[in-house]
């Protein structure tokens, strides 16, 4: 028997913190960091962090939609990361840090600007949500250093200070859903 799978893409800064995350949760199949939404064709990290590209730092999620649904995918986005901070979140600055979502089909699109209306009219926020809503054009890998880099650093100083703290936030919200 064969299980299909969908993609999602989503960018919330760094792209460590949202791979981290998305690692640990029931139906993820695979996540990719990478870049996407801009204009050169196959960046590099150093290419992509003078914010000349027009890429935003992403992170690619292969899940089972019978197991997590793009709607959980996106629960998730928004409770670990700022979707109000327009290119930064938290010390990270610059247009490879926004909030987007870019979407895979045009349910995708339905359910993510449904999402961020919810959002915004519950006032969870005091600022408006920024969070883009793009087509996804073209995904493109980061290189290999980048992939599984909070599992492969976990006592790395940024790893410590910036990604445990959200992948704590995270298990205590989502511990129902956490892969065994």
């Amino acid at each position: 028997m064969t299980t299909s799978t969908e993609k999602a893409t989503l960018a919330g800064g760094c792209f460590w913190c949202l791979e981290a995350v998305y690692d640990q949760l029931r139906g993820i199949i695979s996540v990719v960091s990478g870049y996407a939404g801009g204009q050169t064709p196959r960046p590099s990290y150093e290419a992509v962090c003078t914010g000349r590209t027009g890429h935003a730092e992403v992170v690619q999620i292969e899940y089972d939609p019978a197991v997590v649904s793009y709607q959980d995918l996106l629960n998730v986005f928004f409770t670990i990361h700022d979707p109000t901070t327009l290119n930064r979140q938290g010390n990270d600055v610059g247009t490879q840090y926004r909030s987007a979502i870019y979407t895979h089909s045009p349910e995708q699109k339905e359910t993510a600007v449904r999402t961020i209306a919810a959002l915004t009219e519950s006032k969870l926020w005091p600022n408006p949500i920024v969070t883009e809503v793009t087509p996804l054009d073209t995904f493109y890998p980061a290189e290999d250093y980048h992939q599984e880099y909070y599992a492969n650093h976990p006592y790395q100083g940024y790893c410590q200070v910036i990604i445990a703290p959200k992948v704590a936030k995270f298990r205590s919200k989502y511990l129902e859903q956490l892969k065994a």
